[in-house]
């Protein structure tokens, strides 16, 4: 928000662009930082026509400039030239326009882009007073169409904001500011179901327990999220059907899958279209594109493209295709009646290496390597090695690895003679197949720490729970 008010301050014109994953509290950010006093504001309409959109463009010019009749343009080029006509007869000061879900505004053959182009480059950019502030949900059309533009808008922004997701250090401050009495593990929990999207925390009860809560939100009857789903995605993507497709394929391998196996489940064309499908879903946040680890020389760039993994990160997703979508007899409480099951424990596992992999920082300041250059990758056997995957390795510029098993559990997490063969077997399978020199750390990110015992001295660093809540 300090960013967007000392935009605001500046004494040329400006044309901000915030973007990022829907629900995540763009509009409340940017309302709140100009105080509502827009000189215009207007919201796209979704699935509206251009016709429909022009008259919904006609009747917020006529909410902020009272004394205009209410006369739909033609087109888009005509609408803009009336917002800049009547902004000219302001008084002196900044103009704050804004223009909220501005990709649903474009619609097919609608010229709309040339439209808003020849707005901010023949008439806002000339002068020193105008503030427009672009938004949308679609982060793929905002970087396309805004970020990347080769046409009249290139390098015409002046600046770009993405809007992340709360981390749990600001879920935690949320909680205790609205009066929750959840403990740390409660907003795991809760972050592993809904991600850190304000919207969602906002319907939470704090009169009611978490379990309670989740319940109430996903399966009652009328329960306010169990179909987000098909809204959240429909809203992004003007055909969503691949990018499902793509989605529900990667819910069935927590661990990931690679290029190939996905074309294989979804049965989708290996071209240009399915490139972009992969590219939209991972700047909306709800895929990862994991690159693997390689260390012997040599290896060709199609190589290490062939064995880059996908994998779904979106914690609403992955907690609506392990429950929403199988409560099939549409129990009221299937979340309570879930709690402790095979299918809970799957789940939690996988949910929370996502917690995990959401905040990096906080693993690599408790490490104490925050200032260290590093990628974070991951490792799959291609020789078969059974259970040889490692989901995190934190690949450091010091010649050192941080090999991260993660581990979510009620108490301290106990390593016994099985585990402590799994893992020396995955470590020495790592290092014949990559061929890699470096030293490598065994490190695991668990809930309550490792519990001492005869094994426990495998571990050579630890991060707790605790940790990922540490501000960055």
């Amino acid at each position: 928000m300090n960013d967007l008010k000392e935009y605001l301050r500046s004494s040329r014109s400006e044309f901000v662009a915030v973007y990022g994953r829907r629900r995540v509290g763009k509009t409340f950010l940017i309302r709140k930082a100009v105080e509502d006093k827009f000189s215009f504001y207007v919201t796209g309409v979704h699935g509206a026509t251009k016709s429909e959109q022009l008259t919904n463009f006609a009747i917020a010019l006529k909410k902020y400039f009272r004394s205009v009749f209410l006369s739909v343009p033609k087109n888009w080029i005509l609408a803009f030239y009336e917002l800049s006509m009547h902004l000219e007869s302001l008084p002196e000061g900044p103009k704050l326009i804004f223009i909220d879900e501005l990709p649903w505004m474009d619609t097919a053959k609608s010229g709309f882009i040339p439209a808003l182009e020849n707005f901010w480059n023949g008439w806002a950019a000339l002068r020193d007073d105008v503030k427009l502030i672009v938004c949308g949900s679609a982060t793929s059309w905002m970087i396309s169409n805004l970020i990347r533009n080769k046409g009249g808008l290139h390098n015409r922004l002046t600046h770009h904001l993405v809007l992340e997701p709360f981390t749990l250090a600001e879920c935690e401050e949320y909680f205790r500011m609205f009066g929750f009495s959840y403990t740390r593990k409660q907003m795991v929990e809760c972050y592993m179901v809904m991600g850190g999207i304000p919207f969602y925390l906002s319907m939470l009860d704090k009169s009611i327990s978490l379990a309670q809560n989740i319940d109430r939100l996903f399966f009652a009857r009328n329960a306010q999220l169990k179909d987000e789903f098909n809204d959240l995605y429909r809203a992004l993507f003007r055909n969503a059907s691949p990018h499902i497709e793509v989605v529900t394929a990667l819910a069935t391998k927590g661990k990931g899958l690679t290029r190939k196996e996905l074309l294989s489940l979804t049965k989708l064309t290996d071209n240009g279209m399915f490139s972009v499908v992969l590219e939209e879903l991972e700047h909306c946040g709800f895929i990862r594109r994991y690159l693997p680890f390689e260390s012997l020389p040599g290896k060709s760039e199609k190589r290490l493209n062939s064995n880059t993994l996908f994998q779904l990160v979106d914690f609403y997703s992955l907690f609506y295709f392990n429950f929403v979508r199988n409560n099939h007899f549409q129990d009221e409480h299937f979340w309570l009646v879930s709690i402790n099951s095979p299918l809970y424990h799957t789940w939690s596992g996988f949910a929370f290496e996502r917690v995990c992999l959401s905040h990096l920082a906080q693993i690599k300041k408790k490490l104490g390597i925050s200032g260290v250059q590093t990628r974070a990758c991951s490792w799959r056997s291609m020789q078969g090695a059974p259970g040889a995957q490692i989901d995190l390795l934190v690949d450091r510029k010091d010649e050192t690895v941080n090999v991260c098993e993660m581990k979510y559990a009620s108490e301290e997490f106990e390593i016994t003679k099985e585990y402590a063969g799994k893992l020396n077997n995955k470590l020495s399978a790592f290092v014949k197949e990559t061929g890699t020199r470096k030293s490598l750390l065994l490190t695991l990110v668990t809930s309550y720490g490792v519990k001492p015992n005869c094994y426990s001295g495998i571990v050579q660093a630890e991060v707790r729970m605790d940790d990922l809540f540490e501000a960055e």
